[in-house]
């Protein structure tokens, strides 16, 4: 791990699962009949099984670490725990404040890809359906990043981190059906960035019943993300559009928006405006788009730092 002189202690709780991905050779629809779509009873050979280590805490955390920082992980593992604790020790993150359930398995989900990216999958909760129900220590950290995990924590993360007039970004994404109007709407009030893709802003809108303007009545800052096509920052003075990092390959996107997130927290940990946040996570993003999983990739801050300057024409002070 990079040691940084501005390492600075960040709370980032979302879900812990591994990732069992594999590869079926063939087309899915080729083996669906139509006439059968009621009684479906299929077996696909599949070429390749691997285990990642994912989980939107997992991946933010990772990525935060190669960024000289120190993530604290607030989510629940299960019993089959301990290669992840190991990837993770290995990695720069300590693993000590995550909830271990010795009943429960850690969450899986279960991948399968066609050769023309089509996607069946399987999630199972496992460890990460109960609540982390153990406290979190605010004093001495920086900041807080509420991502996707498990629904209790997500409803009770806000209010306590606001009753501790403590700052944390909020990013709700796959969680946004799972989440009630209300608890979205509290989620969203008092947070200090919110963050959406262009289809879960939508999502968000929709859920919450506010229009772009009452959104950003309740939090300073809202960052849309478009993939390939940069992102936009909004905030009362309007919006701004930020360029996308271009990716050298484009290998596997899983994970490239919780990286994006911790590119944007090491942005707001320097001190750096918005538009320099998204830059900075927009690069960090492109390097998980470049390989095969969601922590597989490295980087050093120097790597960042030209990278952002072949990019953006301008030097980052990291």
């Amino acid at each position: 791990m990079v040691k940084s002189a501005h390492m600075s202690k960040v709370i980032v709780s979302g879900s812990i699962a591994y990732d069992r991905i594999m590869d079926f050779a063939g087309l899915f629809a080729e083996h669906f009949m139509p006439e059968k779509l009621h009684s479906i009873n299929l077996s696909f050979q599949v070429e390749n099984l691997s285990v990642q280590f994912g989980g939107t805490a997992g991946n933010i955390a990772y990525n935060l670490a190669l960024l000289g920082e120190q993530p604290e992980i607030i989510a629940t593992a299960g019993n089959d725990f301990g290669s992840y604790r190991s990837h993770l020790l290995n990695s720069g993150v300590d693993p000590k404040s995550i909830r271990i359930l010795d009943k429960e398995g850690t969450s899986s989900a279960f991948i399968l890809t066609d050769k023309a990216d089509n996607q069946i999958a399987a999630f199972h909760q496992g460890a990460a359906g109960t609540a982390y129900d153990t406290p979190v220590e605010t004093e001495g950290r920086a900041l807080a990043i509420i991502a996707p995990g498990c629904v209790p924590d997500m409803q009770s993360l806000p209010a306590f981190y606001r009753k501790s007039a403590f700052r944390y970004l909020y990013d709700p994404a796959q969680q946004i059906p799972a989440l009630s109007q209300e608890m979205l709407r509290d989620g969203i009030s008092g947070a200090y960035v919110l963050f959406g893709s262009d289809y879960e802003f939508e999502l968000i809108k929709q859920k919450t019943g506010w229009t772009q303007e009452q959104i950003v009545s309740k939090v300073p800052t809202i960052v849309v993300t478009f993939g390939a096509k940069g992102s936009d920052i909004i905030t009362a003075a309007g919006t701004t559009h930020v360029e996308a990092c271009p990716a050298q390959a484009l290998v596997d996107p899983t994970g490239a928006g919780d990286a994006y997130r911790a590119g944007y927290i090491k942005g707001m940990l320097m001190g750096f405006p918005a538009e320099q946040c998204a830059r900075l996570a927009s690069v960090v993003a492109a390097y998980v788009v470049e390989t095969y999983g969601t922590q597989t990739h490295h980087f050093t801050l120097e790597d960042v730092k030209d990278r952002y300057k072949k990019t953006y024409g301008v030097e980052l002070a990291l």
